[in-house]
């Protein structure tokens, strides 16, 4: 969507998502875990990665969690390192599999760009979460846990929400239709 979407649109809603990255989780963390369980941070930045390509969904994947943590102190220090590492490659992989995917038909592209670029997301998070803990302190389990077992309500929630924003998105025609002569989804 990106070569429609012209360069200014795309530095407003990356700065938007950017924002919306220290909001949404300063919401979500009044209730104990919920940051953990909801992953708030994640859909901004993938919802930018699939709006506007590559280069802005990793701006967004970056400075999001830095801001944020530097603003809010969430994330803590300890974590935003493996953050920020999944948060960006979120904002990559969405970009490019928008890029390279094409169905002919825009909730199979979505769906296909989100799942591939949550799971790589979540593997490069717990590599960097075991690079940086002490040998044996960052388990396999510890990662299934956190990455998925403590976070499936985030996981549907990303994966329910960000394909309606961004089909309202381009039935509002604030984004160009991919596929614009295609009736229905």
């Amino acid at each position: 969507m990106k070569s429609q979407l012209s360069e200014v649109k795309c530095a407003v809603l990356t700065a938007a998502s950017i924002a919306l990255c220290i909001v949404l989780p300063m919401a979500f963390h009044a209730i104990p875990n919920a940051g953990n369980i909801f992953l708030p941070m994640h859909i901004p930045v993938l919802l930018c990665g699939l709006v506007c390509g590559w280069q802005y969904g990793l701006l967004c994947g970056i400075a999001g969690p830095v801001l944020s943590a530097v603003l809010t102190g969430m994330p803590p220090a300890a974590v935003l390192p493996g953050m920020a590492a999944e948060t960006a490659v979120f904002g990559i992989v969405t970009g490019i599999m928008m890029k390279m995917i094409h169905t002919k038909r825009l909730l199979p592209d979505l769906y296909i760009s989100l799942i591939t670029a949550i799971l790589l997301g979540k593997v490069v998070s717990g590599a960097a979460k075991a690079l940086l803990f002490s040998a044996g302190e960052y388990s396999m389990a510890a990662w299934v846990s956190a990455s998925f077992v403590t976070a499936w309500p985030g996981l549907l929630l990303q994966l329910a929400l960000i394909p309606a924003v961004t089909a309202a998105l381009e039935k509002a025609k604030l984004i160009p239709a991919r596929y614009p002569n295609q009736r229905g989804r």
